[in-house]
This record gives structure tokens, sequence and C-alpha cells, in this order.
């Protein structure tokens, strides 16, 4: 595989921006403009690099109800989902099972999806998920 992708569920590849982060590095002003910021105070770029971020669905089976979200934390987040003190609209539907997640480099592009997600062809696509 390239290594500047990066394999997915469901055979989805995402490009990471690895050729910008690596032309910063070496402070290559061909590459990223006329006066790219020098590595060694991009602290920002690091973290956004080597950052992921997840969509994903939960479904309850005993009321049968999707929910959809992003985050940079899946498993703390399905754990905060599930957690007896939590007392937000997903406290009434529990438990909740892990049906679907995508993964992304920017957290812009996480949204992006969970937006997809929200609306009546992604909740029919999440729906197909679901075996009955």
């Amino acid at each position: 595989m390239h290594p500047l992708k990066e394999r997915i569920s469901n055979t989805k590849i995402l490009y990471c921006g690895v050729e910008q982060l690596v032309a910063r590095w070496a402070h290559n002003p061909k590459a990223t403009g006329s006066s790219p910021v020098p590595a060694t105070k991009s602290k920002a770029l690091f973290n956004r690099a080597f950052f992921l971020y997840y969509t994903y669905a939960l479904f309850s089976k005993s009321h049968n109800k999707i929910y959809v979200g992003f985050s940079s934390d899946l498993n703390g987040r399905l754990s905060a989902h599930n957690h007896p003190k939590n007392k937000g609209w997903t406290s009434r539907y529990r438990p909740w099972e892990l049906i679907y997640h995508e993964e992304f480099c920017t957290k812009e592009g996480a949204m992006a999806r969970e937006k997809q997600l929200k609306s009546a062809k992604g909740r029919l696509f999440i729906r197909s998920l679901i075996k009955p």
C-alpha cells in the first residue's frame, strides 16, 4: 500500500496530508508556499497529522434507536454513553452497541460525515447495517 494512504474499514482510503508535513519538516518553501512555518515551532501541525477522529453510529436494541456522533476517543465515548452516571439523551436508551465507525484525519471531515449520516439517506444506510 502507498505510504501516504491510510486504510480504514470497508476499504475506504484517506489521505492525511503527510506530504505537507514532510515538506514543512524539511523547510521546503516550494512545497508549502513562500514562508513555511519552521518544524520546531509547529506543534499544532504535528498533533493534527497524527490525531484521528471517528464518526460512529450506535444502536440500542431494546428501544430500536440510532445515535450518530463523532469523537477523538471512540472507546471512551462508547463507555461514556453506556455509563450509569450519564444524564444525557443517550441515558434513556441504554445499552448502546457500536454498529459502524469511520476514521478521519481531520475534525472537519468527521463532522461532515456525521452530518451526512444524520440525514435521511444516512439513517437508511445505518438501518441497512442492523441485522434483524
